[in-house]
């Protein structure tokens, strides 16, 4: 159904923090070393936003920016600007009003999707609709966090996985076959607690004791989040491929979630797909929340090709996960 109206990435574009966090930093922070977190997580180094005043909006609103100059775009041209995030500048207002506040977008209405490290894909395939729907020409969806506002430094566990970035994708009708195919999107509320923050919700309010008990931060069992990641990752992906009739030598290319070489090395062996057609850039940025999908669209972009098959598939705390079909537009 080439005529069938289908929203498709038109341009993409990401923002990271200069300062640079490396393995040798956190030797002198906590209890661990170079060797042990490259084989355990395949990490050399995280980006920190250190700028004064700058929070999850600032990183966005340089995304954006970059990107409605690359597509030749006003800012005013927007419908609707989606930003994925647990790291939102406030509670409340949502951090996608602010971004558009910030980058002059005074014909767009904006929200912020939390589904954590599955923040982007919920949030790619819900901005589709208004394409699909020809409700709207030109929607943003921006994943970002700054994850270095809610990791405690002295947990060894969990402070050498995080770092800040941020990157966006444009989305715009297509009639040629290409744009987003399908998508299978998942939840599971169970697994809360193996993956939260435990303070600073209606739950248990913030006070002086939630923060003299360290629970701003946060929590994650390792073991159990790397077995449930793996499967969820895997199913959803494999349902995609089923329901499209798509076998895995006419996939161009994986987009994986990079939250730790283990589990995309894993996903990947279980799926019997090539390493060579894996976005990976974990190495330079770490997990860096609902940012390192698009980040990675936007550091492999030169080598994508228009109609190229590829899978989105991404798995967060939550839980939530699932997995995006996708033929590249340009």
């Amino acid at each position: 159904m080439a005529n069938k109206t289908r929203a498709a990435i038109t341009g993409v574009h990401g923002w990271v923090p200069e300062d640079k966090l490396t393995n040798f930093d956190l030797e002198k922070m906590v209890d661990t070393n170079d060797e042990w977190i490259i084989s355990r997580t395949g990490i050399k180094e995280r980006r920190i936003l250190r700028k004064p005043g700058w929070a999850t909006s600032d990183m966005c609103a340089e995304a954006v920016k970059g990107l409605l100059e690359k597509t030749g775009t006003k800012p005013g041209e927007i419908d609707l600007l989606i930003v994925a995030t647990v790291t939102g500048d406030l509670v409340f207002p949502d951090t996608a009003n602010t971004v558009c506040d910030k980058i002059g977008a005074k014909n767009a209405f904006g929200f912020d999707i939390n589904a954590a490290c599955s923040g982007f894909l919920f949030s790619l395939a819900t901005g589709a609709q208004y394409i699909a729907n020809e409700t709207y020409s030109k929607v943003i969806v921006v994943g970002s966090d700054m994850m270095s506002s809610i990791v405690d430094y002295e947990d060894r566990n969990t402070c050498i996985i995080f770092g800040d970035g941020a990157a966006a994708v444009m989305l715009e009708p297509r009639r040629d076959g290409n744009g987003i195919q399908d998508f299978v999107l998942r939840g599971d509320g169970a697994g809360r607690e193996f993956l939260h923050m435990k303070a600073g919700g209606s739950k248990q309010p913030s006070t002086a004791e939630t923060v003299a008990n360290r629970e701003h931060f946060v929590y994650q069992e390792g073991k159990r989040v790397f077995k449930f990641a793996v499967e969820g990752m895997v199913g959803t992906t494999s349902e995609l491929l089923r329901r499209n009739k798509l076998t895995i030598d006419e996939l161009d290319w994986m987009i994986p979630h990079q939250a730790n070489m283990r589990i995309i090395n894993a996903v990947a062996e279980h799926l019997h797909f090539p390493m060579e057609k894996v976005t990976i850039n974990i190495d330079k940025y770490g997990n860096t929340t609902a940012a390192t999908l698009p980040l990675c669209m936007w550091e492999y972009e030169k080598r994508f090709k228009k109609g190229d098959n590829i899978i989105l598939t991404a798995f967060g705390g939550g839980f939530t996960w699932g997995s995006l079909y996708l033929k590249w537009a340009y």
